[in-house]
């Protein structure tokens, strides 16, 4: 990670706490910062969109008397700051006590990696507003470049980048900061199919580093590929087939997992989840830890929202749940150590395979590449979720299907996990692998 050496938000944030402490909060944090972002969106031809927007403000979590209130600003004048937190300090006085509402002990910031985690690209301050529109340029003339048959209505595309720099201070002992940049592409595609529907599809890429976007003429392509893919889809029948799902794709199923393993869902009751830690909840070929320090990772960090020294730790082993996501907060109503508010990057055990070889293991069965709406219950694990995709016939893609559904829970869903690629999808936190899994059941015709 890129150590601020702004002096400027350490000292916002520094005064920030004295001024709490002085206006008669026991504990105080802050947490100041700033950002640039800019962006280019272009549709059909020219330029439809461009915008860049800086901010800089303060964040600050007080707890005064039993009491806790989270407020923030972007007025940093210091008189209007002194007073801001004068007034936020009397109201703070007004609400409901909590006794488990406190910083984290001092213990847990102990230990923070003296890392690079490579999350600040200097190129991004030289990028040029004609390099920014070529990009977007570039993006849809890959995308028109897929279709041979005039099938293309419209092209939308996007590129953004933004630099963040922020540093967090506790009354307590903490100090750190980081500073990062991103950057995004995206294409969006509308095609016209012959029985006069209208689908779009689209691909994405995130990244750290310029240099790690997918180039705009490839990803461009890629989006013009899969919505052309999209044309002739039909609503396959009903019945139990096995499922690959694209690395892209997977990352809902692997939200829906995550959602149930943070603090608030097992304090509450409102995990399936809850009590099966050392159990096993899934296929032996399950296997993901949390890695905070993976270099030029999209969720890389050193420590977390908390200030919580971040460390490697596994989630799931072979299919047995070993950890939750517990920030300092519910680890006290819990009375249990906390681990981290939330994952960071995802490290899968992967397979020898990539998509192609798996579907020709696959033979007969789906390859989603979608989901569409839906939903799960963190409470029961039962989903319900749209697909599309395409069917698999003789281990080769076939016909594009739509309007069909997968439904079940996902304590039965994950142990039917039997194939895991080898290719995770890095422009996302979850970094999944294609995946496939045995007797599901689709919905359709």
């Amino acid at each position: 990670m890129s150590t601020t050496n702004s002096t400027s938000l350490e000292e916002t944030a520094r005064r920030a706490v004295d001024l709490a402490r002085r206006h008669g909060a026991n504990e105080a944090s802050a947490t100041a910062g700033r950002m640039r972002e800019l962006e280019v969106q272009w549709r059909d031809g020219r330029v439809e969109k461009v915008s860049e927007a800086t901010t800089r403000g303060l964040s600050l979590q007080l707890f005064v008397e039993g009491r806790y209130s989270a407020v923030s600003t972007s007025d940093l004048r210091p008189e209007a700051l002194e007073r801001f937190i004068s007034d936020s300090i009397a109201m703070t006085r007004v609400l409901t006590p909590d006794e488990h509402r406190r910083l984290p002990e001092p213990e847990f910031y102990a230990g923070r990696a003296s890392l690079d985690l490579m999350i600040e690209d200097p190129r991004q301050a030289q990028l040029s507003a004609e390099e920014r529109q070529r990009f977007a340029r570039e993006l849809e003339e890959g995308a028109r470049s897929a279709d041979t048959k005039g099938a293309i209505l419209s092209v939308t595309t996007g590129f953004g980048d933004l630099s963040r720099e922020v540093f967090r201070v506790t009354s307590n002992g903490f100090e750190g900061g980081s500073r990062s940049t991103q950057f995004a592409a995206s294409a969006e595609v509308s095609v016209q199919d012959p029985d006069g529907r209208r689908p779009e599809e689209g691909d994405s890429g995130f990244s750290r580093f310029f240099e790690d976007l997918p180039s705009a003429t490839a990803l461009g392509r890629r989006a013009g590929e899969r919505a052309l893919g999209r044309i002739g889809s039909v609503k396959g029948a009903s019945a139990v087939l096995p499922m690959a799902v694209d690395n892209k794709a997977a990352g809902r199923l692997v939200s829906m997992l995550l959602s149930s393993m943070v603090g608030s869902a097992i304090q509450q009751k409102r995990s399936f989840l809850d009590g099966k830690l050392g159990q096993q909840v899934g296929s032996t070929l399950l296997s993901i830890s949390d890695d905070p320090h993976l270099k030029r990772g999209l969720g890389s960090r050193l420590f977390d929202g908390e200030g919580i020294t971040s460390r490697p730790m596994a989630l799931f082993e072979e299919g047995v749940l070993r950890t939750y996501f517990i920030d300092s907060y519910y680890a006290r109503k819990l009375q249990t150590r906390p681990t981290t508010g939330g994952p960071s990057n995802l490290s899968w055990k992967l397979g020898t395979k990539d998509r192609a070889g798996l579907l020709a293991d696959l033979g007969e069965g789906i390859l989603v590449t979608g989901f569409l709406g839906g939903n799960s219950s963190a409470l029961t694990g039962d989903f319900s979720l749209g697909i599309q995709g395409f069917r698999v016939r003789g281990g080769q893609l076939a016909e594009p299907i739509s309007e069909m559904n997968i439904s079940g829970n996902q304590l039965d869903l994950w142990k039917r996990l039997v194939a895991v690629g080898n290719e995770p999808y890095r422009y996302s936190t979850s970094r999944t692998p294609t995946l496939v899994f045995e007797g599901v059941q689709f919905a359709g015709t």
